[in-house]
């Protein structure tokens, strides 16, 4: 193919940083660069490489639209890396390029998911036409994507409740949603905080955004830093490609910060620069500037974790511009029916069960009961109930063994704590009981104690810690004893 066949079109079109991206890849540079001009004037977005193994690289990294590759190279060719790419890329499409003895080996990789194929020596008109139907198939296909995804994320997040306590907290949430100010989420584990976020990032400007949730809890301390701000490759023993961490994939949208007491003191100065300047430092590279809303939330006493010197208090003022308190479901227990309702029928449709309802039984000790995990705790009973029960209706003696008691009257659970005891003695009973009482399920007894699971093992290394020293001392003489 000659760089002349595909000469034409002198008016040069405005290339948008938002325009489609097509990446080209031949091994012949003079294809590379008439190509290039052609999709230049057409307003796209050109990427090149004179190999297959290069292409592939580029698709890894770059988020392409189309790709036009030529059929026959060396090393890799082209329908290998068809192949690659519907892994590492499924929604890409591909457009090969072949010469007319190739073309059984064009039709055979259209069987592997290429789009088409286009026979050598090019015509820019019929190029230019296979390229933007390949783009218009793209579009549709995302499009299609993100609204089923859509569709399934608003059925899966409804928010259930008509109590005073939860329209009172939703009132605040709808009025704080439009606005581009930061809000901070205080309840307790289970309670629906991640809800309320993605809530206030539909009802906001940045809607069209992305919503990037992180659970500081569940990343070690020792990553997290790397996962919040992103890294540059080489930034430390490890790092073997450049990461854009959870702010930068959050620029445009919203940022969503789980069990923000659980991040460090080092993590909280980064922070409070990114809400002050809106600037982040990529671990090895430069500062760069964001966009984002911050929606935070904590399931502890922020207050008191200021007080007492573990969260900075300049942070905590930057976090609390817009406190909203998300009540546990013992102040809302008008909503459990409604709550109930709504989770059977959802795992019902799921595990295709013919369930149609609870009896006023079940009902009534659903009502009395506690939930001291809260909404979680009320999914997963209903779940349980309707995938266990026999019947069409879930009936009282179809609900969990612990509910049997109804809420503050399972007495057996319960821990009896004399006065005066001391409060760190308290807290280690509460933890070691409600281990026992969740049979060593430390996610599970973090969530009823409404504490991060890491605060349960540094409870337990602690304890592990104390009873090494007493073990050692039994060694040694006591100094106050005759010998």
């Amino acid at each position: 193919m000659g760089a002349g066949t595909l000469a034409g079109m002198s008016d040069e079109n405005v290339i948008q940083p938002t325009s489609p991206v097509v990446l080209l890849v031949d091994d012949e540079d003079s294809n590379l660069q008439s190509l290039s001009r052609i999709f230049k004037r057409e307003g796209l977005r050109v990427l090149t490489a004179t190999g297959a193994r290069e292409g592939l690289e580029i698709a890894r990294r770059e988020a392409i639209n189309v790709i036009v590759t030529d059929l026959v190279m060396p090393q890799m060719s082209g329908v290998d890396l068809l192949k690659a790419v519907r892994t590492v890329a499924p929604e890409t499409e591909v457009v090969l390029m072949t010469a007319y003895g190739t073309v059984e080996n064009a039709v055979e990789a259209m069987k592997q998911g290429a789009y088409d194929f286009v026979t050598k020596p090019l015509k820019r008109a019929h190029i230019v036409g296979v390229v933007r139907r390949a783009l218009e198939k793209q579009s549709l296909v995302v499009e299609n994507k993100a609204l089923r995804a859509q569709l399934e994320a608003t059925r899966r997040r409804t928010l259930v409740g008509n109590s005073l306590a939860w329209r009172r907290t939703m009132d605040v949430v709808m009025q704080a949603a439009p606005s581009s100010a930061t809000v901070l989420l205080l309840g307790e584990s289970g309670t629906g905080k991640e809800l309320l976020a993605r809530a206030i990032h539909e009802q906001s400007q940045r809607t069209k955004g992305p919503f990037i949730p992180v659970n500081c809890a569940a990343i070690p301390e020792s990553i997290l830093e790397s996962e919040l701000f992103g890294y540059e490759r080489g930034a430390f023993t490890g790092a073997v490609s450049r990461k854009d961490g959870r702010f930068s994939l959050a620029d445009g949208g919203t940022l969503f910060l789980d069990e923000v007491c659980e991040i460090s003191q080092q993590v909280q100065v980064k922070l409070l620069r990114v809400l002050q300047e809106g600037e982040i430092d990529r671990l090895g590279g430069k500062t760069e500037q964001v966009d984002i809303r911050l929606v935070a939330a904590t399931n502890r006493d922020i207050a008191e974790e200021v007080r007492v010197g573990r969260f900075r208090e300049d942070l905590y003022y930057r976090l609390n511009v817009i406190p909203v308190y998300v009540p546990p479901l013992r102040e809302r227990k008008e909503d459990v029916p409604l709550l109930a309702d709504f989770f059977l029928r959802r795992y019902a449709d799921k595990n295709e069960k013919d369930v149609k309802g609870l009896t006023h039984s079940a009902v009534e000790r659903m009502s009395r009961y506690d939930w001291p995990g809260n909404v979680r705790e009320l999914e997963n009973a209903v779940e349980r109930a309707v995938v266990l029960t026999k019947g069409d209706v879930i009936d009282a003696d179809d609900l969990p063994r612990e509910l049997s008691g109804g809420g503050t009257e399972s007495r057996a659970g319960s821990i009896l704590v004399p006065i005066g005891m001391p409060l760190e003695e308290v807290e280690r009973r509460l933890v070691f009981e409600t281990l026992k009482h969740t049979k060593g399920d430390k996610r599970l007894a973090a969530q009823l104690l409404g504490i991060a699971t890491r605060t349960i093992y540094r409870r337990l290394e602690s304890e592990r810690t104390l009873s090494e020293h007493a073990d050692a001392s039994r060694d040694l003489p006591d100094s106050d004893s005759p010998c």
